[in-house]
């Protein structure tokens, strides 16, 4: 069976080839449409740069988008402010959270304040829907703003999912449909807006589909990766008492013991390592893993 976790760097980069010159950018461009003239702001953006991912959502749009290395300055814009908006949820998933590490550097409200993180999100979305307004694509700005309200239902649905584990895989998906897939079929289908509107409908389905594959694989790392690749410690989601799809499995085959380890873990204010350890080697015997890589593959192949 096909692993859909690991190294993703050099596919990364292979799949970035063809539009490698526009993906390089990308930064300056994003630099320059959240440009201020008020210092602390620039300091936030300058912290927010350099964090930056790998520009996956941009180079999604702009191999949708049909072109090259062809000059294309709105693709281009469309591309950033994707992935402004993507920036803009982190910084308030991370205020959510009480994160104070994301991909080994220090988040925003751990380095500010809370309040900071929640004022510098919403700059950097209305930043990237001004840019939308300003190129005038106002059909690229309706698929935009119909996934931010999709992301934003997504977060609220899982801020009051008060018993974590009374979760089925129908909420799993639907969660993750939101927080993830949303903006990636937003990505593929602004993409085509720019300049391949024919297969618009197509490529939409193909960013839902690989988002939801995206984002089952990532919630794999959680239990096979390292800090290293991952930028996170292994059992993360397990430590913030999120349910991802391998227990989401594992749960429907559990012992009676085994449910009641799970739910003493789950009251645990703040779990030790072998605690952790514990819990992925109750779902990694039940299947959890292998479960949830073959459905991440299913909507791979149905991308």
């Amino acid at each position: 069976m096909t692993q859909l976790v690991g190294n993703p760097a050099p596919q990364l980069a292979a799949i970035q080839a063809p539009v490698s010159t526009l993906v390089a950018g990308v930064g300056d461009e994003i630099r320059r449409i959240v440009l201020s003239d008020f210092d602390q702001i620039e300091e936030v953006n300058e912290h927010l740069l350099f964090m930056r991912g790998k520009l996956f959502r941009p180079t999604l749009l702009l191999l949708c988008s049909g072109v090259d290395d062809q000059e294309c300055e709105d693709a281009l814009t469309l591309a950033a402010v994707v992935e402004l908006v993507h920036l803009a949820t982190l910084v308030h998933d991370d205020a959510v959270d009480h994160s104070v590490l994301r991909r080994g550097l220090p988040t925003v409200n751990a380095l500010w304040t809370h309040q900071v993180s929640v004022i510098m999100g919403d700059y950097l979305y209305s930043k990237g829907v001004s840019e939308l307004a300003r190129v005038g694509n106002l059909e690229a700005l309706a698929v935009l703003a119909r996934a931010a309200n999709e992301m934003s239902v997504g977060e609220m649905r899982q801020l009051t999912s008060y018993d974590a584990l009374d979760f089925s895989e129908d909420d799993y998906y639907r969660l993750i449909a939101a927080k993830t897939a949303s903006l990636m079929g937003a990505a593929c289908e602004m993409g085509a807006i720019s300049g391949a509107p024919d297969y618009r409908e197509a490529l939409a389905s193909y960013g839902h589909n690989l988002g939801m594959a995206f984002q089952i694989a990532d919630d794999l790392l959680d239990y096979t990766g390292t800090e290293a690749v991952t930028g996170k410690p292994t059992g993360h989601d397990l430590r913030e008492r999120k349910v991802t799809l391998p227990l989401v499995s594992a749960l429907e085959r559990v012992s009676k013991r085994e449910d009641e380890e799970i739910r003493d873990f789950f009251t645990r204010i703040d779990p030790t390592d072998q605690e952790i350890a514990r819990i992925v080697d109750i779902v990694v015997g039940h299947g959890g893993l292998d479960y949830a890589n073959e459905v991440a593959e299913r909507y791979a192949g149905q991308a």
